[in-house]
């Protein structure tokens, strides 16, 4: 006699199990996606991956007497900002510590916040290519018409002759590429009154 209710409780019961089970699969889908980007970020500046480069802080603990030659780039995306570096190349010894410039003009009408991403080629020297001091760590305001110099300290880790694939390697390049900040557009003004009718402000907006 107690057969139909016991069933409807296992089944009830279950239902729930069920429940419960696609919930924490959705809640966990959802915090996946929102850890993947920091989470792939901090593999690639551990590992080198995609030509990342690693950040220290401390110098090399020998210097080889052998030649790299360090190629700098420079790009810009989206930015008004003429961004380049100051000399095209260096050749150091690797482990050896230097500093290289890059300059930043600020070419628009108003304050523009900049933020630059960064890589080497070959992609594996990005695992042996150490940044001490670099502008990259930080984002930049420029004013109007302002110029900045934007130096980055770096050596190559010597280990990278111990790689099979890099130890006869010769250049890295090391690219820069300079894009504004998304929080830093200027927000349409309030309208302004003219003759009777409401006519929209632009001033300081860039054409585009």
């Amino acid at each position: 006699m107690n057969a139909a209710p016991d069933m409807d409780r296992a089944r009830q019961k279950s239902n729930r199990a069920v429940a419960a089970v696609c919930l924490a699969f959705f809640v966990g889908m959802v915090g996946m996606a929102y850890a993947a980007v920091p989470l792939y970020t901090l593999f690639c500046q551990v590992t080198g991956y995609g030509g990342t480069t690693q950040r220290v802080t401390q110098y090399a603990d020998r210097v080889l007497d052998r030649d790299i030659t360090i190629r700098f780039d420079a790009n810009t995306a989206g930015i008004p900002w003429k961004f380049e570096p100051v000399v095209r190349s260096v050749t150091i010894k690797i482990g050896e510590t230097t500093q290289a410039h890059y300059t930043a003009t600020n070419v628009a009408s108003q304050p523009v916040t900049g933020r630059a991403t960064f890589n080497v080629t070959p992609d594996l020297a990005g695992a042996y290519f150490n940044k001490v001091e670099c502008f990259c760590f930080t984002d930049t305001t420029l004013k109007p018409g302002e110029t900045m110099d934007m130096p980055v300290v770096f050596y190559v880790d010597p280990d990278i002759v111990d790689v099979p694939e890099l130890k006869d390697i010769k250049t890295i390049t090391l690219s820069y590429t300079m894009f504004p900040i998304e929080g830093d557009k200027p927000v349409a003004a309030a309208p302004v009154e003219e003759s009777g009718k409401t006519i929209p402000n632009t001033e300081g907006n860039l054409g585009g």
